[in-house]
């Protein structure tokens, strides 16, 4: 990594990951994509209501922080014991071990989870129920689902989503840098450390630069490296054939394969 130019995209850990690029000789840029996140509080009891008394025939939770998030906001608005009772009266799918972990908190087993903990694998599961007329209440980090989205609205679903999060889009001076540096190829990488990073970096530049030169640029030269399934498939959904993801979903393991990876490059 001696000499690399490494773009990080979190908001958290930074000093960890820059230590651990430097000590492999590289040079961290710290180039935040993530934006802040707002926790939706009364809005969201609000919206917890709506869906007990919608009586909903699915609930799909993608990360185990938006179930307990969720939890909390029903408790403080002294609906728990509703909202508990609402999961187990549906059909419930999980994404992801976390997701899987929290649920098994409150009792609650999914009937479908994803095998590989992507959105991808979670579909593959749900692809032997029927959804027709069916009304499906999806948990969403903050990160949009679009593939799942299409599955359940094309079977016939009834998509609701439940944001207990709101995210609040990054400094657009920091991305329009980062536009320039990963199409003149200033960079050698840029680290994704959460899907949301992905969404909100490529809906800046389809919406005011050139998402093809982009895409180019990352699928030629510019590494795209992921911290783990989810990220590395959002990179895939917005058309980033090439990307270097850890076995272990970990920062530092994402640093560390990042690392061998431009040492088996010199090696060729």
């Amino acid at each position: 990594m001696r000499g690399k130019r490494i773009v990080l995209c979190a908001s958290r850990k930074l000093e960890e990951m820059t230590t651990l690029i430097e000590k492999q000789g590289g040079i961290a840029l710290v180039r935040p994509a993530q934006g802040t996140v707002f926790s939706r509080e009364g809005e969201l009891e609000d919206e917890i209501r709506g869906v007990i008394a919608m009586r909903p025939d699915w609930l799909i939770f993608t990360t185990g922080i938006g179930v307990e998030a969720l939890l909390q906001a029903a408790e403080r608005g002294g609906i728990k014991e509703e909202w508990v009772k609402t999961i187990q009266q549906a059909n419930v799918a999980a994404r992801g071990y976390k997701t899987v972990a929290a649920l098994k908190k409150i009792g609650i087993s999914p009937i479908a989870v994803s095998d590989d903990g992507t959105t991808k694998g979670l579909i593959r599961s749900l692809k032997e129920h029927s959804f027709a007329e069916k009304k499906v209440v999806v948990q969403l980090y903050g990160d949009t689902a679009p593939t799942l989205k299409q599955f359940l609205t094309e079977n016939g679903a009834a998509y609701i989503e439940l944001l207990p999060y709101r995210h609040v889009a990054p400094d657009r001076e920091v991305l329009e840098k980062l536009y320039e540096e990963v199409i003149q190829r200033e960079v050698d990488a840029v680290c994704f450390t959460a899907a949301i990073q992905v969404r909100f970096l490529f809906s800046f530049v389809k919406e005011h630069k050139d998402i093809e030169l982009f895409r180019q640029a990352f699928n030629e030269e510019v590494i795209a490296c992921a911290v783990g399934k989810v990220t590395a498939e959002a990179l895939q959904e917005e058309g980033i054939t090439r990307v270097v993801a850890p076995e272990l979903e970990r920062m530092g393991a994402m640093i560390v394969t990042l690392s061998q990876y431009f040492e088996h490059q010199l090696q060729k």
